[in-house]
């Protein structure tokens, strides 16, 4: 029998029972009949952050972002390169620091561009600063290795 893995939706954030082995597949949300990975992050907010980082069984690697920030805007192509390469592995997804005040005061965030990596609500690693798309996989690959 297989081990089957709880993943979020990232349209409507309902959860999906999916065969480990099956991952690699992708799989239809059992709910709004989207796919469970889109290649791309996540908007997270208020509503739906709580299914993709404490309720998912892949971690969550979080951008903590504003418009206004030059270096947020800079990493955004290569960050929404990484979800491409990371997925189903990892999910990405992207909180916008000025609509979602709460999430970011909750993860103490003082700078931003701020990567924060979550396994079932936990933190496991942070980074703040801008990143290319080569340093964001091998620093998100280095901490989730093994886990």
């Amino acid at each position: 029998m297989s081990e089957s893995m709880l993943i979020p939706c990232p349209h409507c954030a309902a959860l999906n029972r999916v065969p480990a082995e099956r991952l690699k597949d992708g799989g239809t949300c059992g709910r709004c009949k989207s796919g469970l990975f889109a290649g791309a992050p996540v908007h997270l907010t208020e509503n739906n952050f709580a299914a993709h980082a404490e309720r998912s069984d892949i971690p969550l690697l979080v951008d903590f972002w504003a418009p206004w920030c030059g270096p947020c805007r800079s990493m955004a192509p290569a960050f929404d390169a990484a979800a491409k390469q990371l997925e189903p592995a990892i999910r990405l997804g992207k909180v916008n620091t000025e609509e979602e005040q709460g999430l970011a005061a909750h993860f103490g965030i003082r700078s931003i561009p701020t990567l924060v990596l979550l396994q079932h609500g936990r933190e496991i690693a942070r980074q703040a600063g801008a990143m290319g798309l080569d340093d964001i996989r091998r620093w998100a690959l280095a901490h989730t290795s093994g886990r």
